[in-house]
This record gives structure tokens, C-alpha cells and sequence, in this order.
């Protein structure tokens, strides 16, 4: 094969978005990945909210959540013109209830902190929660009701992504990369697979998750300070005409937190645990029964539906919990990675940085100060 212009390591909805973005812009690009669309984004909710998500600390990774949410409708509308097929963006809104007395207090402190960083969020009594959302518990005593939050099934997002990237050229490699592949002047130019072969590129993008830190060659000091932190996650089965609520609902009840999606398939997700596990990735009994336990106190009617899978992935974490964008220390290998739990909210914003790097060697300057250089 001749020399590509990338190639991306890993395939989950950040490394399949970029190389996508990459091949519509005519680069010739190769997306390694034994099981493409499999990892971390499979398991996701797909929860589109950085208003729910947002925190006083973490002010700047809400504004590039804000600034991807914007690039999403036109986003999910090319890759269905790409894929043919339709991602079924959805507006619905985020509703975080307080089920006692300290949760009210703790979503008094959130509102208080959205409404200094200027974002929509609106305070609902427990009658008006349940105007919203019937079906949810008496006891809830009030929410905060993000109407700006949108969603997505990241496992239709990341199928149209194999299709649309490989209808622009692109070329999916379905096999491990082992290490790094460095040129006669000592720039990385390129990988070399599992089976032995050399794929030459101008450029690698390191998009491979939680295990971003852990591929072959990597230079100390180029290594990005991801680590895996475990969540586990329920998928239940409704009727899709008899949904138990129609919006995401998040909220902490007896101390569990817990988030319920709902999608028109008659698909409940619910989720999700924080883990420092390493690269653990079985599903612990407790996590299931916390899950469930605080889903019923907030939503009784969960208790009827039937569990259709259990699942543990890996998300990337950073110490700043923000993604690591752009170019490293080492010429030629570049990251698109470390998104935490916002992968896929973050894809748009991240896919068009990664382009103008690819494109120009620089991050623009929105995407600065995710660059790699923040953790010297």
C-alpha cells in the first residue's frame, strides 16, 4: 500500500468521526480497530447534555460541550446523507430530579452555578416534574429541566459511521496495532499491525480510548495521561408504545446516582458506575442491584421491565477529565483522545479540530487549550 495521509488507532465514535471527516476532505486514511464501534461507544447512553453535565470546576470543558452540542443537527444530518441512513437526533431535554431533602439542596447549588455560566436551566416543582414525566416517583420533591439537552443511540451513530467513512474511501483495518512505526529521521511514519505489516502514514491519530497510553513505542514523554475508568450499564426492554418516560431523567436517590434514557426502539438504558478498575471490564452484582435500586426509586414503573443486557466498558479519563486534542511532543503522532465520559458529545467538535490539524499542523484555536502541551 502507499503511503497514507493517516492513520487513526483505534475505531470507536471519536476514531471513525475523524477518519470519516478526513476521507470527505480527499486524505487517505486507514482507521485500525479489531472490533470497530465495539469499546466504550458501544456501551454509551448517548446522552448530548453538556448543561446537566456542567460544573463550576469544569467551566471549559462546558463550553466545548456547548460549542459541539451547535455542530450536532448538521453533523447527524451529513452522516445520514453519508450513510444513508437516518441517526434519529432527538431534543427531548434533561430532567435531574432531587428525590429528598439533600438533593434539593445539592440541585439549589447546581442551579445557582448554571445560572452563572448563562446556560438554560429551569427550576420544576414536583407537580410540574410530573407534568413532564407522569409515571415519576411521589416522592420526588423538584428538578432542574435542561431543555437545550439532546440524545442519540451512539450503536446506530457508530454503524453509520463504518458505512459513511468507507462510502468516502475510507479504509477500515480490522486488526490491532502492536506500536509505533518511526522513519529514518525518528518521526513516527506510521504503525505496524499485530500480523507484522507496516501501514506508512504521514501522520498516526491516537484515538484508541482507554487504551490511548498503552500502544507500542510510545515515547515516554508523548505518552497522553489517559487512564481506564470502568462503568457499567443496563439495557432494559419496554413496549415502544407504552415507554415509561419519554426524556432522560438523571438524579441521586440514597445516596445512588443513576441516569435513564429512553429510546423510541422501546430501548431503557440505565447507568452508569465510576470505576478506577483498571481494565477490568466484568459486570459486578452490586453495580447491577445500585442501578436498578435507584432507577425504581425514581422511576417505579422500571421495576416491570425485563433486562436485555448487562454491560462493563472502559471510558478515557485525564486528570482534567477534558480530551487530549492534536499534536504531541513527538513529530508525526498526533491524539484525538482521553473524552472521558463525553465521546460522544465531543465527536463533532473533535473531528473538525483533528481536521485542521491533519490539514494545517495546528489546532484551531477553540480546541488550544485541549492540547497535549497542558500536561507538561
Amino acid at each position: 500500500m502507499s503511503r497514507l495521509d493517516a492513520v487513526i488507532v483505534g475505531g470507536g465514535i471519536i476514531g471513525l468521526t475523524v477518519g470519516w471527516k478526513a476521507a470527505a476532505a480527499g486524505l487517505r486514511v486507514v482507521v485500525c480497530d479489531p472490533a470497530p464501534g465495539r469499546g466504550a461507544s458501544w456501551a454509551a447512553a448517548g446522552m448530548l447534555a453538556p448543561v446537566t453535565e456542567a460544573t463550576a470546576e469544569e467551566s471549559e470543558l462546558t463550553r466545548v460541550g456547548l460549542a459541539s452540542l451547535t455542530r450536532w443537527p448538521r453533523f447527524a444530518a451529513d452522516l445520514a446523507a453519508d450513510a444513508g441512513v437516518d441517526v434519529e437526533l432527538r431534543q427531548d431535554g434533561t430532567l435531574q430530579v432531587a428525590f429528598d431533602g439533600d438533593d434539593r439542596r445539592a440541585l439549589d447549588e447546581l442551579l445557582a452555578v448554571h445560572r452563572r455560566l448563562g446556560l438554560d436551566s429551569q427550576w420544576r416543582a414536583s407537580r410540574q416534574c410530573r407534568e413532564l414525566e407522569p409515571l415519576l416517583s411521589p416522592r420526588i420533591r423538584g428538578g432542574l429541566f435542561a431543555p437545550g439537552d439532546w440524545q442519540i443511540d451512539p450503536r446506530v451513530v457508530v454503524t453509520a459511521l463504518i458505512r459513511a467513512f468507507a462510502n468516502r474511501g475510507g479504509r477500515l483495518c480490522r486488526s490491532s496495532a502492536r506500536r509505533l512505526h518511526f522513519d529514518a529521521r525518528n518521526s513516527v511514519g506510521g504503525v505496524e499491525l499485530a500480523g507484522g505489516q507496516v501501514l506508512a502514514a504521514g501522520a498516526v491519530v491516537i484515538a484508541a480510548g482507554a487504551h490511548s497510553a498503552v500502544l507500542g513505542g510510545l515515547p515516554p514523554e508523548a505518552t497522553p495521561p489517559v487512564r481506564p475508568i470502568k462503568g457499567e450499564i443496563l439495557r432494559l426492554r419496554a413496549d415502544p408504545e407504552d415507554l415509561p418516560f419519554t426524556r432522560t431523567i438523571r438524579g441521586t436517590a440514597r445516596g445512588r446516582s443513576v441516569y435513564l434514557v429512553a429510546r423510541s426502539s422501546g430501548e431503557v438504558v440505565v447507568g452508569a458506575t465510576m470505576q478506577e478498575a483498571g481494565f477490568d471490564t466484568t459486570v459486578r452484582s452490586g453495580a447491577v442491584h445500585d442501578l436498578l435500586h435507584a432507577a425504581i426509586d425514581l422511576v417505579p414503573a422500571i421495576e416491570e421491565l425485563p433486562i436485555e443486557e448487562t454491560l462493563a466498558a472502559l471510558r478515557p479519563g485525564t486528570p482534567d477529565n477534558a480530551p487530549v486534542l492534536g499534536p504531541s511532543s513527538t513529530p508525526g503522532l498526533l491524539f484525538a483522545t482521553g473524552h472521558h465520559r463525553n465521546g460522544v458529545l465531543l465527536a463533532p467538535f473533535t473531528a473538525d479540530a483533528m481536521l485542521e490539524v491533519l490539514t494545517t499542523g495546528a489546532l484551531p484555536a477553540e480546541a488550544a487549550s485541549l492540547g497535549a502541551g497542558r500536561f507538561r
